[in-house]
């Protein structure tokens, strides 16, 4: 298995039937993942998952159960969520074949986490907010439902594909979620200790703000750049308050 590869991580949140997680660990392990984190599943371990994972048990009895998505989520560089449906405040989105080379690039250098919600609702909002892209699986317009272990299956597929072709190697070197988090939330800081933010409307305003940066995708020495920008609005804010 590939570093590119190892360093997918796929992340199944509330999963409501323990077979669909047995399937999954199957498809992602035909595709060379391994690394499965299972955020509060309703019945697993179970041992209809055990039987529908046929050789990748090993899959199954690495996988890593969180209680929440940040949990599952903190360390990684770059997190995808799974959607097909629109949003009032929609993300980037992007088709799981057009971002599968990025995810395969991102993972040559730190973990990149692919998300899959429940399976009769998928995942909420606030699931969807953590992402820096949403990813949209084409299928037929009369009925573009897939099963989740089939979307899994989908995408680990596409990310093996695309580990497949010769990539360029990029010194890049990106920001986890705790410190994009950690940055969102001195931006809002900063930004209400200057009077820009309406109170009334402060939510929105910081969700166009990550909007923002997560097309932007600033790498960790530009997020750095960027905190000490905050900080030395915020020492300018403080000499003007003290006098």
């Amino acid at each position: 298995m590939s570093l590119s590869l190892s360093n997918i991580r796929i992340v199944m949140v509330n999963t409501f039937h323990p077979g669909n997680i047995g399937a999954a660990a199957r498809a992602m392990k035909t595709m060379g993942i391994h690394d499965l984190v299972l955020v509060s599943p309703v019945d697993f371990p179970n041992d209809h998952a055990t039987s529908m994972a046929a050789g990748a048990t090993d899959v199954l009895e690495s996988a890593t159960i969180v209680e929440t998505l940040e949990d599952a989520i903190e360390d990684c560089q770059l997190v995808i969520a799974t959607s097909a449906r629109s949003r009032s405040h929609p993300w980037p989105i992007k088709e799981s074949r057009e971002i599968a080379p990025q995810i395969v690039e991102e993972a040559q250098q730190g973990k990149v986490a692919i998300l899959f919600g429940p399976e009769r609702m998928g995942l909420h909002n606030e699931h969807l907010r953590q992402a820096h892209f949403h990813m949209d699986i084409p299928g037929n317009p009369e009925y573009p439902v897939l099963n989740v272990s089939a979307a899994v299956q989908v995408v680990c597929y596409e990310c093996f594909m695309s580990a497949r072709q010769s990539y360029t190697q990029h010194d890049r070197e990106y920001p986890q979620v705790n410190e994009l988090n950690g940055f969102y939330a001195h931006l809002e800081n900063t930004l209400d200790d200057a009077g820009f933010l309406n109170q009334a409307h402060k939510g929105q305003a910081m969700l166009r703000l990550k909007r923002l940066f997560n097309r932007a995708r600033p790498e960790k020495i530009e997020l750095n750049m960027l905190r000490g920008i905050l900080s030395s609005v915020d020492k300018l804010i403080a000499k003007i308050d003290s006098k």
